[in-house]
């Protein structure tokens, strides 16, 4: 089933500590496109939020071609479930910081005091946030 937004059971399955699988157009004809396992949140207002170094290859392929997919599946054991998310794409300077405090709290055990330095230092280096306003949102489960 397609729709141009997320539904409440959209956000509950999302809510959890998935590994989102985001895909963005190459730079090039020639290149293909490469997801790459990512840390997000749906936001309240209906966007996938995920963070990234400002200098990070798929942040400057977003800056290029604006769009964006984030797939979110179920984990082994859970019954079949996943939610795809197709749409423009956009990086921000603003929030990256508490973002990814917020999801090192959701995907990390911060009482191990490796990862809560890992979290540190990911916190106070130059991050962006990218969002995507959903376009097209897929799912099955």
């Amino acid at each position: 089933m397609a729709s141009t937004s997320l539904t409440d059971a959209d956000l509950r399955f999302l809510a959890g500590p998935r590994l989102g699988f985001l895909t963005v157009a190459p730079r090039s004809e020639t290149a293909w496109p490469a997801p790459r396992p990512v840390w997000f949140e749906a936001a309240d207002d209906g966007t996938i939020q995920l963070f990234s170094s400002a200098e990070s290859p798929k942040v400057r392929a977003v800056e290029a071609e604006p769009r964006a997919s984030l797939v979110a599946a179920n984990a082994v054991g859970e019954p079949e479930n996943w939610v795809a998310v197709v749409g423009t794409a956009t990086v921000h300077t603003d929030g990256a910081s508490e973002l990814a405090a917020r999801l090192g709290a959701r995907y990390w055990d911060l009482d191990d005091p490796a990862q809560a330095a890992n979290l540190k230092g990911m916190v106070e280096s130059d991050l962006v946030r990218i969002v995507i306003e959903p376009e097209r949102v897929t799912r099955y489960g």
